[in-house]
């Protein structure tokens, strides 16, 4: 083959080759174009455009009279379409801005006119048809801002685009904070009625289409909503504001004053078991206490003698023992196996009855009495802590209930002490509400009823479920034991270790309970202590059931004297304030012109059901203040007018009204110090503008 012909067929290859590659990448676009085409199409439409969720309007929570606990207020971010109808001609947008541009600054008071004015001009230029103009808008504001010059254009020819999120509020702050509860859906976190009843407050989330611009902004594609959502049902919990506040003010003030680390109140009602009031305090590292931890429903510890109840209870069921019954607990010490029971102060008589040894709280007398009638069979004492069901958690509607810890004979850890150590509360492991239950099903002459958080679920005012006092156990003891165990609580407070909490115009019935605490692997050496006080009231017809428990105090450590005293005011207060607890109205009357009986400023309705209820006539008039009583003519009131973007006087009120009368007024509250309001940041009867924070002091 000569040079020639090489050279040619050389070419030829070469031509056939690059036909072949010429051919293959025709075949490939043809493929790409006509075969993936659709898919490739798809997938450029999902980087420009897509489909977002529309936060739907949570729920509401509300108190058992009707108050706000949680609410959702409407925040927005305001873009505006520098290119909307209303402004494309130049000489409309250039004639406008600067008026504009100063509403914006004087309203912001973040950037100067000429700022507003030159950024507003730069985005027209770019034709930005979705610029940011301020991030966290209130509802007040937004109503405002549609006046300023084109946006007062209407609704899409002003260019101005709202686009709302949802905040959640507390409108009483911190109060019954961790019950209201909250969720991080992110970290699967649920606390409280918020993570509970998730399902129904956060409603039905929407779709929108949006696409992608300039700079990664993603912008709606039409101003309406493709597929709107749908609200969230409201929650009608158990929680009454006033019992609440009362109770994180007591439980609050006792802790500062026996130096403690933490505590908790619960106040349930007794027929229902609808908890009313549940507070729960730590110390935090600058010393305030805040509410961070559940401990009522998630604080397992050993008791104490809070659970004497019932121990005695079983016996006295079991009919091995009597009120009158002898024991005799000698010098106040009892040995048992590689231990001794001590009662916390030597007893004035060596031989004492059964109801004795109850209420003066005696260690020995229990155990002596546990172990003689159960020491040889303890299965049969357990078996009735288990048929209470005590072993078992309550079944609560908010979540993050410690599983109680109730040992049994086949338990690893069960030892010849285990039985008398669990007669005065140690060895087993319960909550402070798990605790309740059983005091108000004594209170309640045997029925134990679940605890209630949740009362009724509604969606657009319509009932959507319901819930009713639930019956865990029908009869946890016989009638008979049932009412001497309630005789000899009532004893309790009269002559025995909680007679200085004794109040004069009602009864009450209860037990105190001091309790070593373990501290890690010290064990019981470092002499923490647990006082707690559980009880009822009033003891002849009981509506109320509480525990107070406060751990690690520094200033004395004994229930009585720690946790009693907030027992004590609690139930004062509730008492006082609770006026289906009094029937002796009917003999209060006032004859002539007198004083006015003393109130605050503030709810109406509550104070004409006082007044009504003492036989005190009303009248009205437009300008008079509640001040003098005419028993012929009545007491004359007058109404506080609350009108948007005037500032209320909320002066001489208690907390509950002044938060009302603000927040409906449209202001931001800020509250300092505690009891009724004596001073107000703003004057009242001034127009100011709302979302403006507003400070009230309490003393």
């Amino acid at each position: 083959m000569n040079i020639r012909t090489d050279i040619l067929l050389r070419v030829y290859l070469s031509f056939g080759l690059i036909v072949l590659v010429a051919v293959a990448v025709l075949i490939k676009l043809f493929h790409v174009q006509y075969v993936e085409g659709a898919e490739w199409r798809a997938m450029a439409d999902s980087l420009s455009t897509r489909y977002v969720d529309v936060e739907a309007v949570r729920g509401n929570i509300f108190s058992n009279d009707g108050s706000l606990l949680a609410t959702s207020i409407p925040e927005y971010d305001l873009r505006m379409d520098l290119l909307a109808p209303g402004i494309e001609a130049d000489e409309v947008f250039y004639s406008k801005v600067d008026s504009l541009a100063a509403k914006l600054s004087a309203f912001f008071k973040d950037k100067s006119s000429a700022q507003y004015s030159r950024l507003l001009k730069e985005a027209r230029k770019k034709k930005n048809r979705y610029y940011l103009i301020k991030r966290n808008v209130a509802h007040q504001e937004l109503k405002q801002i549609r006046e300023f010059p084109i946006f007062n254009l209407g609704r899409y020819k002003g260019g101005l685009i709202a686009e709302r999120k949802n905040k959640r509020i507390l409108p009483f702050t911190n109060l019954a904070a961790r019950t209201i509860g909250y969720k991080i859906p992110a970290e699967d976190v649920r606390v409280g009625l918020e993570g509970a009843y998730g399902e129904y407050i956060d409603g039905r989330s929407g779709k929108r289409l949006v696409r992608r611009i300039a700079g990664g902004v993603w912008m709606p594609v039409n101003r309406e909503i493709e597929v709107a959502p749908v609200d969230g049902a409201d929650i009608i919990s158990t929680i009454d504001v006033n019992m609440q506040d009362m109770a994180q003010r007591a439980l609050e003030k006792q802790l500062i004053a026996s130096n403690a680390d933490e505590g908790c109140v619960v106040v349930m009602e007794v027929a229902t078991g609808e908890v009313r009031a549940v507070a729960n305090f730590t110390r935090d590292t600058d010393g305030v206490y805040r509410e961070k931890f559940n401990y009522a429903i998630a604080q397992g510890a050993d008791p104490g003698s809070t659970f004497k109840v019932a121990s005695y209870l079983i016996a006295l069921d079991d009919g091995v023992i009597d009120t009158n019954t002898m024991v005799d607990i000698g010098n106040g010490t009892y040995k048992v196996p590689a231990h001794t029971i001590r009662d916390s102060h030597p007893p004035k008589k060596s031989l004492v009855t059964v109801r004795e040894g109850f209420i003066e709280s005696s260690n020995v007398a229990i155990t002596k009495l546990i172990n003689t009638h159960y020491g040889r069979n303890p299965a049969k004492f357990i078996n009735k802590l288990h048929k209470w069901g005590m072993n078992e958690p309550l079944g609560l509607q908010i979540p993050g209930e410690t599983d109680p810890w109730v040992k049994t004979p086949d338990s690893r850890s069960w030892s010849k002490l285990s039985l008398v150590q669990m007669a005065y509360g140690y060895e087993l492991k319960l909550t402070p509400l798990q605790m309740l239950v059983l005091y108000n099903a004594i209170a309640n002459d045997g029925v134990m009823v679940a605890p209630l958080f949740v009362k009724e679920i509604r969606h657009l005012g319509n009932t959507i479920q319901k819930f009713e006092a639930r019956v865990m156990n029908k009869q946890i003891a016989s009638k008979d034991a049932i009412k001497k165990m309630q005789a000899m609580m009532e004893s309790v407070m009269t002559e025995g270790t909680g007679k200085r909490l004794r109040n004069e115009n009602f009864a009450t019935a209860g037990k105190t309970g001091t309790a070593q605490m373990a501290d890690g692997a010290a064990g019981y050496r470092n002499r923490k202590y647990q006082s707690s006080f559980a009880g009822y009231f009033p003891a002849e017809n009981p509506k109320y059931s509480m525990i107070v428990v406060i751990r690690n105090p520094r200033n004395g450590y004994y229930g009585a004297t720690v946790a009693g005293p907030v027992f004590r005011e609690l139930a004062e207060m509730i008492y006082a304030n609770d006026l289906n607890l009094h029937d002796d109205f009917e003999q209060m009357r006032f004859v002539g012109n007198t004083e006015i009986p003393p109130s605050l400023s503030g709810s109406k309705s509550a104070t004409l059901q006082v007044l009504d209820a003492l036989g005190v006539k009303t009248t009205y008039a437009s300008t008079a203040s509640l001040q003098e009583i005419d028993t012929v003519k009545g007491v004359v009131f007058s109404d506080e007018v609350i009108s948007e973007g005037v500032v209320p006087d909320v002066k001489g009120m208690g907390l509950v009204d002044a938060l009302y009368a603000l927040e409906n007024s449209g202001y931001r509250t800020r509250v300092k110090g505690k009891g009724k309001v004596v001073t107000q940041s703003l004057p009242a009867g001034q127009n100011v503008k709302t979302g403006t924070p507003i400070t009230i002091e309490l003393k």
